[in-house]
Parts: C-alpha cells; sequence; structure tokens
C-alpha cells in the first residue's frame, strides 16, 4: 500500500479495550491515513465511559446505537450497515475492524472480494474465522500500553522470544515462504518473501514481539542473513539450506 492511501477505521467498542486505540491508529498509520475513524456502542452505558476521553483525543466519531432487543446486538449490524454503504459510496484503499466478534467475518470476506485489503484488530480470544478472513491481523494486548512500565515490557518481550520458536504454525509459514520464492542458492529476497506470506497468511510480526519481519527472523537465529550494501536489499536463507 501507498503511504496516501486512505483507511477506514471501524470500532466494535463492546468488544475492544479503549486502552488498544493509540496502538490500532498507529499500525495503521503505516500503511497510509485513517481519515474514517467511527466508533459504535450504545453510549448511555456506563462501561463505556472510558472511551469518551479517546474519542476526543484521536478525532474518533462516535455511532449511538441504542439496544432494541437483549437477544439481537444491534451495534454490530450497524456497523456492517455503514461498512457496507462506504464500500460502494466511498473511495477507500483499505478497511480496518477492531473486534473480537466473528460476526464480521462475513463482512471482511464481501470486502476482500473487491480487492480491498482488510486490516482486523482483537483480543487473543478472537474466533479464528475471523483472524483469517483479515489480510493482516493483530492481537490488541500486544499494542496496549503497559501500566508497569518497561521493566515489564522487557520481561514479556523476552517470554516472547523464547515462545514464539516452538509455534508451529509460524515455523512452516515462514518455511513455505522461504520455499516458494528462493533463488537457486536458497536465497529469498526478503520483500518478496513479506509478499508471499501477506498474501498467503493474516500474520503480522508484532503479535510475536517484532516491529520488522527483518526482526523476527533475526531473532529466531534459523536463517542466515545477508544484506547486499549496493542495493540495500535483505535476503535470507534457512540455515540448514542444501543445494
Amino acid at each position: 500500500m501507498r503511504n496516501e492511501d486512505h483507511i477506514a477505521l471501524f470500532i466494535d467498542c463492546d468488544n475492544i479495550s479503549h486502552r488498544a486505540i493509540e496502538g490500532i491508529i498507529g499500525e495503521l498509520s503505516k500503511f497510509g491515513v485513517v481519515n474514517i475513524r467511527q466508533a459504535y456502542g450504545n453510549w448511555t452505558k456506563e462501561n463505556l465511559k472510558n472511551w469518551e476521553a479517546k474519542l476526543l483525543e484521536f478525532a474518533i466519531k462516535p455511532i449511538q446505537q441504542f439496544d432494541y432487543s437483549k437477544q439481537k446486538n444491534a451495534t454490530d449490524i450497524l456497523m456492517t450497515i455503514d461498512a457496507m454503504d462506504m464500500l460502494h459510496t466511498k473511495k477507500i484503499d483499505a478497511f480496518a475492524f477492531a473486534t473480537s466478534d466473528s460476526d464480521f467475518t462475513p463482512v471482511v470476506m464481501r470486502v476482500q472480494q473487491e480487492g480491498i485489503k482488510v486490516f482486523g484488530f482483537g483480543e487473543k480470544k478472537t474466533p479464528q474465522a475471523f483472524m483469517v478472513a483479515c489480510s493482516q491481523f493483530i492481537f490488541t494486548e500486544k499494542l496496549m500500553e503497559s501500566e508497569r512500565g518497561n521493566e515489564l515490557k522487557v520481561k514479556e518481550k523476552k517470554k516472547i522470544h523464547s515462545d514464539f520458536r516452538k509455534d508451529k504454525w509460524l515455523l512452516k509459514l515462514l518455511d513455505n515462504a522461504s520455499i516458494q520464492t528462493m533463488d537457486e542458492f536458497g536465497w529469498s529476497n526478503l520483500s518478496d518473501m513479506g509478499a508471499y506470506i501477506n498474501n498467503n497468511s493474516s500474520f503480522s510480526p508484532v503479535n510475536f514481539g517484532f516491529k520488522k519481519l527483518s526482526s523476527l527472523l533475526k531473532a529466531m537465529g534459523t536463517y542466515d542473513i545477508y544484506m547486499d550494501e549496493e542495493s540495500k536489499q535483505m535476503s535470507v536463507r534457512m540455515k540448514n539450506y542444501t543445494a
């Protein structure tokens, strides 16, 4: 995506903590301008009071939706209607849904059918169906600021680094990307590898404690990494590669 691309962000405030919004907008700003920011909920409820200051701070438009029935989530329905309306009436380069609710999976899939990228943000409890439907999905827990300071962040990062090497899904994803993009000598251009991963999964290095794919690969210790000083292109190769 280009940096001038326009992104529409839809926030399900019943399912997203107000403490995650700074990180969400920060991540999206890497890809473009988040010029549509809408937060949905019943603002008469006490549990949404913490959102009020965030709406002002980040210029987010609150969308009021009363609970018409205890059995139906009217907020989800309105959010879906607005997303579909913008899909057909506005020039939007990417959509972003901040929710842990799998009910939005069909919406995400519909937007993707138009060739538009969809970013997803939600808690780790988010159903797999919604996560894999997104172009990229990031856990909000990774975006929230630690209330106990940098010391906790360092401890958490060390734990993350020791755990991700055991993640079979991650290992398979990276190995497949390397195999599919390697040249005759086993080297893969990092950009090509990243593009392959993005086209085949909702992966984000943020979920593993890193801002960039290159940092994750370096930390894993299972890849040789080479930087071409002239072209500034980075290449990687599995350490156990044999021609």
